[in-house]
């Protein structure tokens, strides 16, 4: 697969509901968040409180000669075959119209992506394995209530969003679940004003 074993047990229930099971198929992945709690979260709180001396070594250590060679990201291969170089072929996010035929119409898919002088030209997959289409769908359902609750108002279906969260549905009960949301609510009211009670 093309995510680390780390990242992928983000999106489902099967590795991260006991500390024994973070450490036997998480901690030991490939580096991109390795089952650690947060572990984006305390990077950057760490860069919050260092940011001024980082920049400051940065300043003050001498300049050395840039490497112009274009790295491996899609981004320079990309903006070549738009103005007219050769064409490229990368995996992309796109809306889905119709190129995963067991996805929901319109939701963000990731497929073989061609692009050339003439644009972007993303490629028919077809379907997708049942089972991978199944936790694709899962997944799918759950950020669209989300997005309908948050467009809304309804603080009850970002609730019933995060019930069905494998992760969270792993290791917490509804009553816990409920908790859960309603401490989020507590701390993030002043971002969430188009909610009009913030409590579930």
């Amino acid at each position: 697969m093309t995510e680390s074993s780390g990242h992928n047990s983000e999106y489902n229930w099967w590795f991260r509901k006991r500390p024994d099971l973070i450490e036997k198929y998480c901690t030991h992945a490939t580096g991109w968040n390795p089952g650690e709690y947060a572990i984006n979260v305390k990077k950057y709180q760490k860069i919050e409180l260092n940011w001024k001396d980082i920049t400051r070594q940065r300043l003050a250590t001498p300049l050395t000669p840039a490497d112009i060679q274009r790295g491996q990201e899609y981004a320079a291969f990309i903006i070549n075959s738009l103005k007219g170089g050769d064409a490229f072929r990368f995996n992309g996010n796109v809306p889905n119209t119709s190129l995963i035929t067991n996805l929901p119409e319109g939701a963000c898919v990731e497929v073989p992506v061609y692009v050339d002088k003439a644009g972007f030209h993303p490629i028919h997959v077809g379907a997708l394995p049942p089972e991978c289409a199944l936790l694709t769908q899962l997944s799918s359902g759950i950020e669209e209530m989300a997005i309908t609750a948050a467009l809304t108002g309804n603080p009850v279906m970002v609730y019933r969003a995060i019930c069905h969260d494998p992760l969270t549905a792993s290791v917490l009960s509804l009553a816990e679940i409920r908790q859960m949301t309603n401490e989020l609510f507590a701390m993030h009211k002043d971002y969430l004003p188009q909610f009009l009670t913030h409590k579930v």
